[in-house]
Formats: structure tokens, C-alpha cells, sequence
């Protein structure tokens, strides 16, 4: 159950009434038939809606509606958790405020709180309750209608902006007054708001309870405690908030007393009652300052005694992790193993909530040897590459000291709820402002026009087949979610509603929409928690059709982009052309997208979307399908035999050869084919479709895809890649995978702009392009970054040759090439930043490459090597290579400690360099993955070539026999070799 929510009355002024007795609240009190009509919280302004009664003469509507009443009635409206015991709805009726206190009993029925001796009414749901209240004589002042959403949800869906850039969400006010039905005889009041100046944040002041209670209690009342803590004899912020709310009384008088009386009751708690002779004077605004006297009184009892928890806003509190423990084994040496006989078991405890780790040694007769280690003693995690459930653990012993010991876990996915829950437990307890990293679902649908069964819960989870999230860690909620659907014939809407709503029954936390787009039933929703609302910006969305002749929306893509503090994300989801024979041109799709899908920083315009982002997530329904009879097909499914139709999937196979996805990454696939599926089963593929042209053969494939592509030496590993197996309302399975990704902070200089003297530089010694052109022009180069003020050329090459009429190899000296001035100085800083390169011809300014090299191992007084690759509109143009450093300046070289750090080559065990994971050797596989060339990875190992350590040895004719037939791919082998040596 959540905490009490703060509740909110807006005006009602009713004429008097026959009285009639009250099952719940004080005393008697009058229900009112009165043919009102009163604004409708949520409403645009100026709207109204009657109240429903007997004989057409509707009751007054329910005189609350406020964010805390509201929020409680909504979950319980839309089929949520009902109200805790403390849950109420007040509403004021010549000047009492009245209130019913919602109440569940031991079976989770709901009833009005009654007077003793009345018979309480029970209810299941809160629309039951409603339902019964809304009848006439039922003992209310005022019926209650509906439940309605909170006050700073009224936003409506068709209202909402899900694209464009994000700014702070603004409200329009509503009305306030009461409006009598024409021909009443009587004037509609207008009452003007109590903020006389414009509202902070552009949220607007809707009453004067809001302006009295909510904002002081919300924010200046703890100034005030603070104050009287420190010794001062006044209430500065009480005092300024009165004079402003008192300063247009006149026609307030009600509502600043409501006011006035729900705060008198925050106090009381603490103290006497103090403003109960206040309350039955009209007053002015000397009586309301006098009344702080009472105010301060209470607060300084307050603060000589245990201080009370300030006022929060209503939220529900996440739920809190349990202990987890693990068993593993020390990983220790051959001549090690020899000294102590056999490995020796331990027993790994995370307490995310009291951010700690003990590490317990078993020892014979049951006795133990354990160390406590707090968040901030445990300095590294470093997960072996060729060890999947190897994990290093770098503790500080003492200071400057560290000591690293080597666990083996269970599984593989033991070890990765392991570190996502010391992720946990250290963003939680981290001293650091923003976060290191990030947790991110991304699943993708194809719906088959039919909408979602009730229960999706399975899909958000990542529950089913292939590679699972472990059962520790699968309740703990992502900080992003991404959905992508293809032939969703539900509205946008109600989409969004849909998937919030599910999501909040799951993690009790409302999810905020960052962006929704749709082409056709083609369609991307964003969510993200509220408590990282305000890290994302420049939110971007774009749809591309490559339907029939591209003009049609039924096959397409839609994305959206945006920047979590300092790092740009971007998504795609697209619906690919069908047809097992069609590969050639969903290859054109791909590239067709690629080109012309319009998402972030416009300024890299030059560049296609894989290298505008340093995440970009690309999923949905690709459609390429499997190379081989149905068959054969089905019979290695029912054996879980994958690797032989993993090896003819046309995905697989065009990546390849670098048609499609060049150096995109895909987690290894362990489930069954997501598609065709006999509607209903998760048993049975149904390959024959009947199509006006004939029978067309759909062969079970692996038609759902999740890939993704990240800048170099940045941070993301999935956790989780599979397949729901219980959602059988489509043909196709939901797919499901979860990420954890490395994000950056908007970084601010503490040392303020650098002087000359502590400015950084990057310089380059030379560059060499080798690019895949006849011509035989000069080129020039162009550097972006968000670390330089702007875009800067170099001057043309001075020297090329070529070697092959199909190539051309071009060169740039020192003298050609340009010094970069970073906006900021401070290596923490550089070592999060990127450069993009593109390299143009002089005669027609065309791109010929581009590429992006990371600054984090550029850093140093000594020039250090890098080579990659040139792609250009989705395919390989060729390869870059040269000689730079990035200079810092020793004032500007103080760094912090990071969630995720670097060893070896390793961001918190990923391999993102030439180090290895895990203190083990490095993987020739991994290098290779790097370099984009895995398709040389099993003719390496086949002829002992598995460890970088020997492949450092290999030559020409080494490679060769491996299979490495290609002399470019030759070449780049060999000589980042070169480089590593």
C-alpha cells in the first residue's frame, strides 16, 4: 500500500438544503439536488458536464478531483491496486470540509467509512462503489462520480505531442467558478486564480488550496524547519506565502480556508490544536499572519524533538530488493590449485538496499571466514570473455590499495544477475549525481492485425525461450522502454494507455511517454521513468514508406532519437518486404531507410543514421527468411538444432557478405523461429498461405530481429534476446531483449572555461585513406564532434597512388591536417567523446567514407595509432588509418571513479579494444568481431588461431589458410596486428 495521498477540494457553493442524515463524516450534513453543472477536472477550460440524479435534476458533482483523491480512484478505475487505509475524499460544504475515508478491509473489499451502528456497504471495485453512490439518498453531501486522472496527467493522449522536441510539459488552466444553467437567474461566477504573478515551471495554481498547502509543504516548508532548527524566531516562507495568497481574498475566502484547515491539520499532528478560532472569523490578512505564532510553535516542538519526514508527493514505493546470494568458486592457478588441494567455494550475498556485498569463504567444520564490502570498496567488475560465467572483482583493500579475486558462478546468467544487481546497488548508494548506466527493453511485434490478449507481462519480462533474464533480476524494472509493433491495428492512443497501464500493474511506477510514432500500423512507443524525465532532450521522430513504389506506408520504418544527458540514442523499428525470395529487395529497403529515415543532430547530415548516434537499437519484422526445405526445417527445430539454419538465414548470410547491417551486433539466437505460427499454438508452424495470386510457402524463420550498433569503446551487453512462448494472438511471437548501456553526464567544468595555458589539443601527425574510387580528384577531410565548437576541414592531400584502378590511396602530412580545440579541457570529459570523419572529394564535395574513432585512447603526450574502416550509405568504401593524440593539460587531468571502468580493454568485462575480458586471454573472435570480419573466426580457430597472444604471430600465408582470402581484409588483419604489437 502507498502513502496517504494529499487531497485537494475545489469550491462548490451550494445553496442550503433539507438536511439528511450522513452514513460517514461529521455530523449532519446537507446532499444537494440542485440542477448544478461544475467544471470537469480534466476538461478543457470553460468545460462542464452535469452530474446525473433522479428526474433529470442532476446532484451536484463530487467537489474533489484533486491529484491525491484523483490518482487513488483512477488505479482503482482502470483495474488498479485499490486505496490504502488512509485514502480519502474530502469535499467542503458550507465551510466544513467533509470527508470520506475509502476503506479496504482484511478481504480487500472497499467501503465508506460510516458512523457506528450504520451498515457498512462493501464493494470489490472502486467503480462499484462509484456506481452505488451515484443514486440519490444514499446520505452524501456530494455523490461520487468518477475517478479521474491525476492533476498533472490531464493532459489527454490526443492532446499529447509524442514528437518534436521535448520541453516542460505545460497545462492549460481550468476554469474555475460555477456555472448555472441559463435561465436560472443567476450569475456565473468567475474567479480569478490566487497566483496573481505566472506559476513556476508553467504548471498553473488551480485553487487556493493548491497555492497554500501543496507549495509550502511541498518546498518552503522544510526552509522553514531548517531555520527554526538553526535558531530563528520567524517563518520567512509561511509568512511570503500567506501575503501572496491573502492578497486577493475577496471572493476566496472559502477556498483559502480549506486551505488554511488542511494545513492547521498537518500541524496539529505535532501540537495543539491552533487555528480552530481562526477558522470560524472570515479572515483578513493580518489574522492569517497571526496565526503563524501557532505555525512556529509547532515546527520548533518539531525540531527539538525526532524530525518528521518532509511532505512528499503521492508515489508508490518501488519495491525494495531482498538479499540475494550466490554460490561460486574461486578461479585460482594451476599452482594455486596445487597449494591449497581443491577450488574452494564461497558464497557471493548483494544487499542492493543496504549497498553492501559479503563475501563468505565455507571452511570445514561449518566455520566461516567472511568480508563485508560496502559500494564503494568494490572498484571494478571484469567479465571473461572466454570464461562466460568468469568474473573478476577488483576490491580496495585499503587506500590506493586493491585486491582482484576471480569467481566462477553457476551460469552465465548467474553471473549477469550478479552484476546487474551491483549496477543496482551502486547507482542507488552512488554519491554521483547522474547515472553510468542504464537498463533498456526493447522487444518487437508483429501483432497480425488482432489486438493483444490481456496479459502481455511475459514479453516485458523477457519469460520464454532463448536467453532469459535470470529470476533474481526479472522483477527489477528497466529505465527505458521501447516497443516496436508491425500490423498493430490499435489506435495510438490506446496503444500508449495499454502499454502503461501494463507496466504499472507490473512495476508500480508511471511510465512517461517520450515519444510515439506511427506509419500505418507500423509503430515505435518510447517510456521512460519519471525519475529520468528530465535527462532526455532533442527528441526526434521520422518515418520512411517502402511500401509499392515506395508510397505506400504497409512496409516502412518509423524511429525516434533523443539524447539521455550526454549520450544520443536512436531506434528504428521497420516492417521489411515479404517473401522468401524477396531478399534483394529488403537489402534495398535497409538502404533506403539508412538514407532517408530523418533523425538526430541534422548538423551530421553527411553521415547516415548508423553513425549519428552512439547507440543506435534497429528491430522489427526484417522478413528474411530461411535458405532450406521446409522439411529439413522443421526437423532440426524439433531436435533445438539452430546452428545449422542459423547458417543459411538470409540475415546472416547478406551481413556477410556487408549488404545489409555493416557491423551491426546481434546477440547469439537460442530460441525457435518466431514466424508462422498456427494462430492459438506455439506448437504447430504453418507454412502454406493462401494469397490472391496462389499458395505462397512461408518457412518457419526468424523473421523478428533485435540489432544494434554502438560507437567504439563505449559500454552495452544484452542481458536478455528470445521469445515469449505464451502470447499466441499472432503468427509471429513477440521477441524481447534487454540492454544495459554506458550513458554519460552533461558534463560540467568545475575549473570553469580553460585559460590558453590549460587548453586541451588533438593533433594529427598524418592520415592515410585507402578509397574505393577511379577517380583520381583530391580529398579533403571533415572533423565533427560535440566536444568542438564547429565542423573543421583540412586542406586537400598532398600526396595519393594507387595500386588497384578500383582504389585510391590518399595521404595527408601533418601541415594538411587541422589542431583541435576542444570546448572543454578536463580528461573526464574527452574520454567520453567521439570524432566523426568524412572524407570528400575536392571537385564535387561527395562523400567518399566516413568513420568514427573514440578520444579515450587518444589521450597522452605520445601519438597513438587507430585504423578503421569508410562506409558510406550502408556499405564498406574502403579503410582509415593514422597517427594522433589528444594533449590534456595536467590541471585538467583529474578523473572520478565510474559504475563501469576500464581494464584491459574491458568497460566493466565488454570487450571494447584489444584487451581481453576477464584477466584471461584476449579472444581472436572478439578481435575479429571488432574488425567486422567474424566471418574469418571459425577458419582461425579450426587451425589453432584462438588467442590474440598467438595471433600476433600469424602471417599472409597463415591467414590464408584460414580461409582469409580477400587481400584488403588481408591487409587490415595484419596490420592492426601491427598496431597492437
Amino acid at each position: 500500500m502507498g502513502t496517504a495521498p494529499t487531497l485537494v477540494a475545489p469550491p462548490l457553493v451550494a445553496a442550503p438544503q433539507p438536511r439528511v442524515p450522513l452514513p460517514g463524516g461529521p455530523g449532519a450534513v446537507t446532499a444537494s439536488r440542485s440542477p448544478l453543472r461544475v467544471p470537469w477536472p480534466g476538461a478543457s477550460p470553460g468545460a462542464t458536464v452535469p452530474a446525473t440524479g433522479t428526474g433529470g435534476r442532476p446532484p451536484p458533482a463530487a467537489p474533489w478531483g484533486g491529484p491525491g483523491c484523483a490518482g487513488v480512484l483512477a488505479r482503482g478505475s482502470r483495474g488498479g491496486p485499490q486505496p490504502d487505509a488512509s485514502s480519502s475524499a474530502p469535499c467542503r460544504f458550507q465551510k466544513h470540509v467533509h470527508t470520506y475515508r475509502i476503506l479496504p478491509d482484511d478481504e480487500d473489499f472497499l467501503a465508506v467509512q460510516t458512523s457506528q451502528g450504520v451498515q457498512v456497504r462493501r464493494f470489490k471495485t472502486l467503480g462499484e462503489l462509484i456506481a452505488l453512490y451515484l443514486q440519490p439518498n444514499q446520505g452524501l453531501v456530494c455523490t461520487l462520480l468518477f475517478a479521474v486522472e491525476r492533476e498533472k496527467e490531464k493532459e489527454s493522449a490526443e492532446d499529447r505531442d509524442y514528437s518534436g522536441t521535448r520541453g516542460g510539459p505545460s497545462y492549460p488552466p481550468p476554469t474555475l467558478g460555477v456555472s448555472v444553467p441559463a435561465g436560472a437567474g443567476a450569475v456565473t461566477p468567475t474567479l480569478a486564480p490566487l497566483c496573481p504573478s505566472p506559476c513556476p515551471h508553467g504548471v498553473p495554481i488551480t485553487n487556493g488550496l493548491t497555492s497554500i498547502s501543496h507549495e509550502y509543504l511541498k518546498g518552503s516548508y522544510t526552509l522553514d524547519l531548517e531555520a527554526v532548527r538553526a535558531g530563528a524566531s520567524s517563518l520567512p516562507h509561511l509568512n511570503k506565502t500567506l501575503v501572496t495568497s491573502c492578497k486577493r481574498l475577496h471572493s476566496e475566502v472559502d477556498k483559502v480556508l480549506a486551505g488554511l484547515e488542511i494545513l492547521s491539520k498537518v500541524f496539529d499532528q505535532q501540537s495543539s490544536p491552533m487555528v480552530s478560532k481562526i477558522l470560524q472569523q472570515v479572515p483578513t490578512v493580518p489574522t492569517a499572519l497571526g496565526w503563524q505564532g501557532g505555525a512556529l510553535k509547532a515546527l520548533q516542538e518539531m525540531s527539538s524533538a525526532t524530525p518528521a519526514p518532509p511532505a512528499q508527493p503521492l508515489s508508490r514505493k518501488a519495491k525494495s530488493i531482498p538479499v540475494q546470494t550466490f554460490e561460486v568458486k574461486l578461479d585460482v592457478t594451476l599452482g594455486d590449485l596445487t597449494k591449497i588441494g581443491k577450488s574452494q567455494k564461497y558464497t557471493l550475498s548483494v544487499d542492493v538496499e543496504g549497498g553492501k556485498l559479503v563475501v563468505l569463504k565455507k571452511q570445514k567444520d561449518s566455520q566461516e571466514d567472511w568480508n563485508t564490502f560496502t559500494h564503494d570498496k568494490i572498484r571494478q567488475l571484469i567479465k571473461s570473455q572466454r570464461v562466460q560465467n568468469k568474473l573478476g572483482i577488483v576490491f580496495e583493500k585499503e587506500k590506493d590499495k586493491t585486491q582482484r579475486k576471480d569467481f566462477v558462478f553457476v551460469s552465465a546468467r548467474k553471473r549477469e544477475a550478479f552484476c546487474q544487481l551491483l549496477q543496482l546497488m551502486k547507482n542507488k548508494h552512488s554519491h554521483q549525481d547522474e547515472p553510468d548506466m542504464i537498463s533498456i527493453f526493447i522487444g518487437t511485434w508483429n501483432m497480425g492485425s488482432v489486438p493483444p490478449p490481456k496479459s502481455i507481462t511475459s514479453w516485458f519480462t523477457s519469460k520464454g525461450l532463448g536467453k532469459t533474464l535470470d529470476e533474481v533480476t526479472v522483477s527489477i524494472p528497466h529505465d527505458i522502454y521501447v516497443f516496436g509493433t508491425q500490423e498493430n491495428s490499435t489506435g495510438d492512443k490506446e496503444w500508449v494507455d495499454f502499454l502503461r497501464a501494463v507496466l504499472k500493474d507490473f512495476t508500480e511506477i508511471e511510465y512517461r511517454p517520450v515519444a510515439m510514432q506511427s506509419l500505418w500500423n507500423i509503430k515505435v512507443v518510447v517510456l521512460v521513468k519519471p525519475e529520468h524525465e528530465n535527462r532526455i532532450s532533442h527528441v526526434s521522430t521520422s518515418s520512411v514508406k517502402t511500401g509499392i513504389a515506395n508510397t505506400l506506408g504497409n512496409k516502412g520504418a518509423v524511429g525516434v532519437s533523443f539524447m539521455f544527458n550526454g549520450t544520443s540514442f536512436g531506434f528504428v523499428n521497420c516492417h521489411l518486404t515479404s517473401g522468401n525470395e524477396k531478399t534483394a529487395r529488403r537489402n534495398q529497403n535497409y538502404l533506403d531507410i539508412l538514407r532517408l529515415l530523418s533523425l538526430g543532430d541534422k548538423q551530421l547530415s553527411s553521415f547516415d543514421i548508423s553513425l549519428r548516434f552512439t547507440h543506435l537499437f534497429w528491430f522489427g519484422d526484417l522478413n528474411y527468411r530461411l535458405d532450406m526445405d521446409i522439411q529439413e526445417i522443421l526437423n532440426y527445430i524439433s531436435r533445438k538444432e539452430f546452428e545449422p539454419l542459423l547458417k543459411v538465414d538470409q540475415l546472416n548470410l547478406e551481413k556477410e557478405k556487408h549488404k545489409v547491417f555493416l557491423r551491426f551486433a546481434e546477440e547469439e539466437i537460442t530460441f525457435p523461429p518466431t514466424y508462422r505460427y498456427e494462430r492459438g499454438s506455439r506448437d504447430t508452424y504453418v507454412w502454406h498461405k493462401q494469397k490472391p495470386t496462389g499458395v505462397r510457402t512461408n518457412v518457419p524463420s526468424w523473421c523478428d530481429r533485435i540489432l544494434w550498433k554502438s560507437y567504439p569503446e563505449t559500454h552495452v551487453n544484452c542481458n536478455a534476446y528470445g521469445c515469449t512462448d505464451d502470447i499466441m494472438t499472432s503468427d509471429h511471437s513477440p521477441v524481447f531483449g534487454s540492454f544495459e548501456v554506458g550513458v554519460t553526464s552533461q558534463f560540467v567544468s568545475k575549473k570553469g572555461l580553460s585559460k590558453s595555458s590549460e587548453q586541451a589539443y588533438i593533433e594529427f601527425e598524418s592520415i592515410e585513406a585507402i578509397v574505393k574510387t577511379a577517380s583520381r580528384t583530391k580529398f579533403f577531410i571533415e572533423f565533427y564532434s560535440t566536444c568542438l565548437e564547429e565542423f573543421k576541414k583540412s586542406f586537400e592531400n598532398d600526396s595519393q597512388s594507387s595500386d588497384n584502378i578500383n582504389f585510391l590511396k590518399v595521404q595527408w602530412s601533418s601541415r594538411q591536417l587541422p589542431t583541435l580545440k576542444p570546448i572543454l579541457s578536463e580528461i573526464e570529459y574527452l574520454q567520453d567523446q567521439h570524432l566523426l570523419l568524412t572524407v570528400k572529394s575536392l571537385d564535387g564535395y561527395e562523400s567518399y567514407g566516413e568513420c568514427v574513432i573514440a578520444l579515450k585512447s587518444m589521450i597522452g603526450s605520445t601519438a597513438q595509432q587507430f585504423l578503421t574502416y569508410l562506409a558510406h550509405r550502408g556499405e564498406e568504401t574502403g579503410n582509415i588509418r593514422g597517427s594522433m593524440k589528444v594533449r590534456v593539460p595536467a590541471e585538467r587531468m583529474g578523473t572520478r571513479e565510474r559504475l563501469y571502468g576500464e581494464l584491459g580493454g574491458g568497460v566493466w568485462g565488454g570487450f571494447w579494444g584489444w584487451g581481453g575480458g576477464g584477466g584471461g586471454r584476449s579472444s581472436g573472435g572478439e578481435w575479429l568481431r571488432a574488425m567486422g570480419l567474424e566471418r574469418y573466426e571459425q577458419g582461425l580457430l579450426h587451425n589453432g588461431w584462438d588467442d590474440l597472444e598467438f595471433l600476433s604471430d600469424i602471417t599472409e600465408e597463415d591467414l590464408e589458410e584460414a580461409g582469409v582470402l580477400d587481400p584488403g581484409h588481408k591487409r587490415v588483419l595484419l596490420e592492426s596486428l601491427q598496431l597492437r604489437k
